[in-house]
């Protein structure tokens, strides 16, 4: 060969790979804790990474439910259950839509938010005088609320090291991580978890996160729980929420939460709490003489696998909360007009829950839409939010329930979702069991990825 067609060829290669190089799509960016996940992004993180991709970017997750509950929902319910054995009534909802806002600033400064309409719009509100000189600001919700579920202002310093300070998701548990409807089978958000805990859990503080090799990690230090808001059947769920126009933070606390991913397809995870919540209100004299923290600790494990079509998640929750008792006669000592439920609350929790779906549609390969998915599942789970009673609290037997379901979640195209099942909530021998038929469609995405 001639040098002149040599020369020809090696200039022919060349003009070919700067094509390549011009046309080719751009790489799939690294997954990594804020980074979108299959075209869609993950709630462990929100935005996060996400902005590096745009200065600007919107997105968002919303979920609207219809359901049918063959049981009465009257607060009597449990007190005489005999009168409601054929009760039935029905719900339709916007449990959550959230509208994601980030920006990147740029040399590592990034600007995460959340803004939350609960059940659907806003509520009006007024104020109760106490003959203490204090005010509690009570709401009365109508068609829900609004809020910051996110607000914070992150420096990235590396992927390994990130320091995020403002309003953050504390992620303890699996669903107050992986809160997405597109990230849970269950019409609603699996009540084991989002029963006896705050969710989704956002407090304000400062976080440190990363992730090196096949680890992710996550420390916090944030406002503590409020023991004021403790009660018989959402053990600590109701302590992160506050009757004023701030949150109290006499107290703090720490949580950590850590995700392995070395098996192809599985994420293992593991997360905990430990804070004080007694005298975190407005009026800490009222448990001077008691002489307790009420220190609150939380252990979790969870994971998740998805691979051979097949998608499977479990959740496992232990709680424990010190001085309960002394709580509990504390709490049972406010006024009516209070935000307190005013009720005994257990010295520990429990849940627990697994749910697992196969991909009927990988059966039909030569499908027209191959990205679609039809995921038909099964779910079983427990929690009760008084597992264990101190000496002098009597237990409630039906804070003690099973869950057990089935249904189907259809997505269409990533980031979409359709779902149907039967669920029932078995409770104790001389309670009447709880089924419910629940429809409903969910979303998560960016608006303005490309």
């Amino acid at each position: 060969m001639n040098t002149e067609r040599v020369m020809k060829l090696r200039f022919l290669c060349c003009a070919l790979a700067a094509c390549g190089a011009l046309w080719a799509p751009t790489p799939a960016r690294a997954q990594d804790a804020g980074t979108m996940r299959t075209q869609s992004f993950n709630s462990a993180d929100s935005i996060g990474q996400a902005v590096k991709a745009r200065r600007l970017e919107v997105g968002g997750y919303g979920e609207a439910v219809m359901q049918r509950m063959l049981y009465s929902d009257s607060p009597s319910r449990y007190s005489y259950p005999e009168r409601y054995t054929n009760a039935r009534h029905g719900r339709a909802d916007l449990p959550h839509v959230i509208v994601y806002i980030g920006y990147d600033f740029g040399r590592g400064w990034k600007l995460g938010s959340e803004i939350e309409f609960e059940h659907g719009g806003t509520g009006a509100a007024y104020e109760v005088e106490r003959t203490e000189a204090e005010e509690y600001e009570t709401e009365i919700e109508k068609g829900g609320e609004v809020a910051i579920e996110q607000f914070w202002i992150e420096k990235s310093f590396a992927p390994y090291a990130n320091l995020r300070m403002g309003h953050v998701i504390v992620p303890v548990g699996r669903t107050n991580q992986y809160h997405f409807p597109t990230e849970f089978f269950t019409v609603l958000r699996p009540e084991e978890e989002s029963t006896i805990l705050p969710c989704t859990w956002h407090e304000t503080g400062i976080s440190f996160w990363g992730r090196a090799g096949q680890w992710r990690y996550e420390g916090l230090f944030v406002a503590g729980l409020d023991a004021e808001r403790f009660s018989d059947a959402e053990w600590i769920g109701g302590g992160g929420r506050s009757p004023y126009e701030f949150k109290i933070a006499n107290h703090y606390a720490g949580a950590v939460r850590i995700d392995n991913y070395s098996v192809r397809g599985l994420r293992i995870g593991a997360s905990g709490y430990y804070g004080y919540s007694v005298n975190n209100s407005l009026k800490p004299q009222r448990y001077a003489n008691a002489g307790i923290k009420g220190i609150v600790g939380i252990v979790s494990m969870d994971a998740e696998y998805d691979g051979r079509h097949v998608l499977a998640r479990g959740s496992v929750v232990y709680g424990n909360l010190g001085g309960s008792k002394d709580i509990s006669a504390v709490n049972k000592r406010f006024p009516s007009a209070s935000p307190s439920p005013r009720t005994d609350v257990a010295a520990e929790a429990l849940s627990y829950y697994v749910e697992a779906g196969y991909d009927v549609l990988s059966f039909f390969s030569k499908r027209r839409y191959r990205d679609n998915r039809l995921y038909v599942y099964g779910h079983y789970g427990y929690y009760d939010s008084m597992y264990r009673t101190a000496e002098g609290i009597t237990d409630k037997p039906w804070c003690e329930r099973r869950i057990m379901g089935a249904g189907i979640n259809y997505f269409p195209m990533k980031g979409l979702v359709v779902k149907a099942e039967y669920m029932l909530r078995k409770l104790a021998a001389g309670y009447n069991d709880e089924p419910t038929v629940s429809i409903g469609v969910g979303y998560a995405g960016f608006f303005n990825q490309e």
